[in-house]
């Protein structure tokens, strides 16, 4: 245990936080993401649904602020028109951890080839379908350094 580090990020998870470089992307996927066919590192969080995840990782892990888009979330039947409850609870969440970062839906097949060239996934026990969000890390910037 650590003093202000969520319990729910175990070593594996924190290291690969710590070791993710500016502009380097992690997946947060639900249950049925086939993570293990798809990870260059995969991470289990079996047994925890992918928002208390998604909101421990927010807390240590700054979002990128040099692009325009930086979190990416599934769609439901890979139509960016189409969204689910699950959606809704990411954007709030991600609005609250992230104020201003916009949560872009991506299609199938570009969600999907996103997920592969990720940095690592993280497979969670999510049991609703399409809940699964990209996220591409910022920097922190130095005291002295304005942000942009």
């Amino acid at each position: 245990m650590l003093i202000g580090i969520p319990a729910l990020l175990g070593p594996e998870l924190l290291a690969t936080l710590r070791a993710m470089g500016h502009g380097d992307e992690i997946a947060l996927v639900d249950g049925n993401y086939p993570a293990e066919e798809q990870a260059n590192r995969l991470i289990r969080a079996d047994g925890h649904h992918l928002l208390p995840v998604l909101d421990a990782i927010l807390s240590v892990l700054p979002v990128d602020d040099a692009v325009p888009e930086a979190l990416f979330r599934a769609s439901v039947r890979g139509d960016p028109s189409l969204a689910d409850p699950v959606h809704h609870e990411i954007e709030a969440l991600c609005a609250k951890r992230a104020p201003g970062r916009k949560v872009v839906a991506l299609a199938g097949a570009d969600f999907y080839a996103r997920v592969k060239s990720a940095h690592a996934i993280v497979a969670t026990s999510e049991p609703r379908l399409y809940a699964n969000i990209i996220i591409r890390k910022g920097v922190i910037y130095p005291p002295e350094t304005k942000k942009p």
